[in-house]
């Protein structure tokens, strides 16, 4: 029975879906308990559900499947999006007389089907305007963009609104690491954010305590309790606001927002700056009700997680330049210092730190961000820049000396 699907096992592996011994061993006893019920399409189900992990493997995982299994060439999803690229390009359908929309024959599902089937087989080449082939603006039941009473639309939108069905089942566009997160994905990448201790009640058994002082006792069963484990990730969330940050204002809030609702997160703080940390944060976006980074060290220990979400870009002169910050903030005389002082003394205060950077990394070569890039460490605020912030902030102390 191994025979049947190792080999596919080997192509999800060709595609980087990540399987192995585990899943090889679970599909086996899949099939043997017939949850595939002895089809393909069955089998399709079942290889998915237990060698997929992460959304993002989805279309591999079908790349692979039809390529070992039904001979698919793995350019089948360049050939998808050349598809939409003509599609999307429609050309305009021309206003037909009631004598003409009446001559078009109505056909039922399986006939078009058929029909759809044979059109793929036999075309070529992009057709617009007509009547038979797979185009766009024409009579043909197949297209986008023109007008039949029964016909499979091919492409985001119809033309006359009245397709039987609808030939891309799949609308949604495949998952890839480097795109900009939504709040969900978000969610989902937080969830690896994770540090227990266990506190509170005794009202948890602990199986191995409890072996070990039966074993003392001379087998006298004697029940030993620990306090539950609970989540301990707690997180200073530090964002820049205005200026060039403003295109990635809805990426910032995506982020905001799923932190505050991570579950995993014991307590999460969130400030405010603009460009670069000059010894205050605000409660706000407004800058209203500074807060000296002092009192937030008072309140927030080396062991909190600090994450900075900014571009890092702004003037050099305001990272690197020397300035009486405290003088522009309360009108009282201070030790100049650089902002990029501050920004050392922030990164030293926590043993785990990360900045997220919506920009792409070929903008931080040669300026500030590269400059902050050496006191933190720095990711893009992808899907797959996130994972890689998650896995950092899950290490051990990791400041940068």
């Amino acid at each position: 029975m191994s025979a049947a699907f190792v080999p596919f096992l080997y192509e999800l592996r060709a595609k980087k879906v990540k399987v192995g011994l585990q899943e090889a061993m679970a599909l086996a006893q899949a099939l043997a308990l017939g949850l595939h019920e002895s089809s393909l399409d069955g089998f399709y189900h079942v290889a998915r559900a237990l060698c997929v992990h992460r959304e993002s493997d989805l279309d591999s995982f079908d790349d692979a499947f039809g390529s070992h299994f039904r001979g698919i060439a793995g350019e089948s999803i360049k050939l998808l999006d050349e598809l939409e690229d003509w599609l999307a390009d429609m050309k305009e359908r021309r206003d037909l007389t009631p004598e003409e929309l009446a001559s078009l024959q109505a056909l039922d599902m399986e006939e078009l089907r058929k029909q759809f089937e044979d059109r793929l087989r036999e075309q070529k080449e992009r057709h617009d305007g007509g009547n038979r082939w797979i185009g766009t603006g024409g009579t043909s039941p197949f297209g986008a963009g023109g007008v039949n009473p029964a016909g499979i639309r091919v492409g985001k939108s119809g033309g006359g609104r009245s397709a039987v069905g609808i030939a891309d089942a799949r609308r949604y566009k495949p998952y890839r690491g480097d795109v900009v997160l939504d709040v969900r994905q978000i969610e989902v990448a937080l969830r690896k954010l994770r540090a227990f201790t266990r506190e509170g009640q005794l009202d948890e058994l602990d199986i191995d305590g409890t072996i070990e002082k039966t074993a003392k006792n001379a087998g006298e069963l004697e029940i030993v309790l620990r306090p539950p484990r609970k989540s301990n990730v707690r997180v200073l969330l530090l964002m820049d606001v205005g200026g060039s940050m403003d295109p990635h204002t809805q990426t910032v809030s995506r982020l905001f927002s799923a932190a505050k609702r991570a579950s995993n997160i014991r307590s999460l703080k969130t400030y405010y700056f603009h460009n670069c940390i000059y010894g205050r944060l605000y409660d706000t976006e407004r800058f209203t009700d500074p807060v000296k980074m002092e009192d937030i060290f008072e309140q927030v220990t080396p062991e909190w997680k600090l994450v900075l979400v900014g571009d890092a870009a702004m003037h050099p002169s305001e990272l690197l330049g020397p300035g009486d910050w405290e003088y522009y903030a309360t009108g009282k005389a201070g030790e100049p210092r650089a902002g990029i002082q501050y920004m050392q003394k922030l990164a030293d205060h926590f043993r785990k730190s990360v900045w997220l950077n919506p920009d792409p990394q070929n903008y931080w070569k040669g300026g500030t961000a590269e400059a902050l890039s050496k006191v933190f460490t720095m990711h893009q605020l992808t899907l797959d820049g996130l994972g890689d912030a998650i896995t950092h902030l899950s290490r051990g102390d990791i400041r940068k000396r």
